[in-house]
């Protein structure tokens, strides 16, 4: 008897237990009666995100604007038992309608939806007209030098880098007119790229130290400048007007920068632009949760000493080595009185004047879908005209789109003759670049290509096409 006894308080207590747990349970659950709505909105084409679009949500009669974030997330709060009608729209993507109601007898906090949008087709065969190129000409080839990389100077005579075998075992700058080499040495060091400053100077980047170049009828000279030196104080300006410098402070390994106009009359800065990947920036700093507790202590120290986050002590050391880390890309370009800034983390086109006043902003879309455009994430000024080309690829073949600067479309394509060539730059509706035929003996030749534009001279800066990356 007394063991029944025992047995019998055991599975009392047992009863008690589970009523108890089930009562919290259900209180827990009777005391949802709100959640967090996450939208993910996709292109339905090629399940990417769509970023930048617009949504209006009424909730309870209330008229709510949205805006997708970089990864095409939308996060808003609901009531239980609300119904939400909900409106997604793109320029370049159909527009969606839709409702969707929140379930009385929710058991989660947060409800995720997915919504795909199709593209407009209609807009992309409206706009691009691809156009033949012209006949290739050989600009300059030889059995011996393979060119490395170019300079157009103002006076229309080129500066070449070239190397016999490696680049890496031995260079030589060459001085050509378009007939004949003036004037040839070897590269002291081991030559990277030919860059241009600010002033249109052009420079030869080695590893250690950077040469400037000058050059006095057929002869060059050079002057040795500190590696460390061009990059922290020549090349983040970007071009210069009369008494204004217009520069940015940007970092390979963040992923934020601004663009500033400094005035020598003076001295006083002033920013033009910020731009920022937000979906980067939130990922960037993150990644000092998940370090170890060493790497944590060391970023702390490096806080104390700098007064630099230990956040992005962390950021720059450990998340730019992971596949996830992407560049910002946002460059600027100088016509006549104008100032040109792409935004593609804002989907704009924004147009300054010279003092860095705002007078205009567009829409921009030849970025999206990179995989079916070929995009190139690659801007390129006619340093002659003015104009500005987008860089796409498709199938090894190049093509140019020409940008409107007014509407910030593309309003035409030029696809170059040769397949994988290199180097692209254009000079007064001329496109230069360097090839070599596959499979074949042949040295790397300069080739250019007439355009079929006849865009006429404006004033133009010759220096840096686009944004410096200060970190090579």
């Amino acid at each position: 008897m007394e063991l029944i006894s025992v047995v019998h308080q055991r599975n009392m207590i047992r009863c008690i237990i589970s009523i108890v747990f089930c009562s919290i349970i259900w209180s827990f659950e009777a005391q949802i009666d709100s959640c967090l709505v996450i939208i993910n909105i996709v292109d339905d084409a090629y399940s990417e995100p769509i970023p930048n679009a617009n949504a209006i949500i009424v909730n309870d009669d209330q008229l709510n604007f949205y805006s997708s974030n970089p990864n095409g997330i939308i996060r808003l709060d609901a009531q239980v038992g609300q119904k939400l009608k909900i409106e997604i729209s793109h320029p370049i993507f159909e527009k969606y309608q839709g409702n969707v109601l929140i379930r009385p007898k929710l058991k989660v906090d947060t409800l995720e939806l997915s919504i795909s949008l199709h593209p407009l087709r209609k807009i992309d065969l409206s706009e691009v007209v691809v156009k033949a190129p012209g006949i290739p000409d050989t600009v300059y080839g030889s059995s011996k030098l393979s060119v490395a990389d170019f300079e157009i100077l103002s006076d229309g005579r080129m500066v070449l880098l070239a190397y016999p075998k490696q680049l890496k075992k031995g260079s030589e700058l060459l001085l050509y007119d378009g007939l004949k080499v003036q004037s040839s040495f070897s590269v002291p060091g081991e030559a990277v790229e030919l860059v241009r400053d600010f002033r249109g100077n052009t420079h030869i980047v080695c590893n250690d130290n950077v040469y400037g170049l000058q050059v006095k009828d057929q002869d060059v000279e050079t002057l040795k400048i500190d590696r460390a030196y061009y990059m922290k104080y020549i090349a983040p300006i970007v071009d210069t007007n009369h008494t204004k410098w217009y520069l940015s402070n940007f970092n390979k390994d963040y992923p934020a920068f601004n663009y500033y106009a400094f005035d020598q009359l003076d001295s006083s800065y002033s920013q033009i632009l910020h731009i920022e990947d937000a979906l980067m920036m939130e990922l960037y700093r993150s990644e000092y949760k998940w370090v170890d507790i060493r790497t944590k202590l060391w970023a702390k120290e490096k806080e104390h000493e700098t007064g630099i986050d230990a956040e992005i002590w962390v950021g720059a050391n450990f998340f730019t080595q992971s596949i996830y880390y992407k560049e910002l890309y946002a460059p600027m370009f100088k016509k006549n009185d104008s100032l040109y800034v792409f935004d593609y983390y804002k989907d704009k086109l924004r147009t300054f004047d010279l003092h860095g006043t705002s007078l205009d902003s567009v829409s921009i879309y030849h970025h999206y879908q990179p995989k079916n455009s070929g995009w190139r994430k690659q801007l390129i000024q006619d340093r002659g005209t003015g104009q500005i080309y987008a860089l796409y690829e498709k199938s090894g073949f190049h093509q140019l789109g020409l940008v409107d600067t007014k509407t910030g479309q593309i309003t035409e394509k030029v696809r170059l003759n040769f397949k994988y060539v290199d180097k692209i730059a254009v000079h007064d509706n001329f496109v230069y670049y360097i090839y070599r035929p596959y499979e074949t003996a042949q040295k790397k030749f300069l080739y250019r290509e007439r355009l079929p534009y006849d865009f006429i001279k404006s004033s133009v800066p010759q220096g840096a096409e686009t944004l410096i990356d200060t970190g090579k």
